[in-house]
């Protein structure tokens, strides 16, 4: 946290080495968390870059408050929301768009997608419904308190906390199930 600090000051005076190790450092698990939260790899992508476009944008007015890690995942998780809620108005589709789109897993680049566990664990999560899923995945991968996570999501913490266990008891019930075919 203190090197993120670093980073951050020296990244607001115009250092673009802090912001290259800043990029480097997260890129991977951001990727992994739109990735999750998205199932399109190509619009993963295309969110993390654009959260780094606009941190670069904003960076004299950047403030950094707490963890570095949570407030870009939050940064991409709003933004895969909005381009979620942007699907569904384009298509007209019900509220859990993710559930109907296809991972590319063809291209040598998205070397993400290629293990077979996470292809198994990225097929049950897309049948819980998103609101837990994001919460799952925002504890998960992205190591976020729920008290961050309420507050991304708008929502009181212990809301944040049902829709975690909820979100983590339907993976289970999924997964198992799917262990005893």
């Amino acid at each position: 946290m203190l090197e993120d600090r670093l980073l951050v000051w020296k990244f607001k005076h115009g250092s673009k080495d802090a912001f290259c190790r800043i990029y480097e450092k997260y890129r991977d698990d951001l990727l992994r968390l739109a990735l999750s939260l998205l199932n399109e790899a190509d619009i993963a992508e295309d969110v993390v870059h654009d959260v780094f476009t606009s941190f670069i944008r904003n960076r004299r007015q950047f403030r950094l408050t707490g963890n570095l890690k949570s407030y870009l995942a939050t940064c991409v998780a709003n933004r895969a929301r909005n381009e979620n809620r942007s699907y569904q108005r384009r298509h007209k589709t019900g509220p859990d768009v993710a559930d109907s789109v296809t991972l590319d897993s063809s291209r040598p680049d998205h070397w993400i997608i290629t293990s077979d566990e996470f292809r198994r664990l990225n097929e049950a999560l897309k049948q819980v419904p998103y609101d837990q899923r994001e919460t799952v995945i925002l504890r998960a991968q992205s190591d976020m308190k729920f008290r961050q996570i309420a507050e991304t999501q708008h929502v009181p913490i212990k809301t944040a906390q049902s829709r975690y266990r909820a979100g983590l008891n339907k993976l289970r019930s999924l997964l198992n199930s799917e262990v005893t075919q």
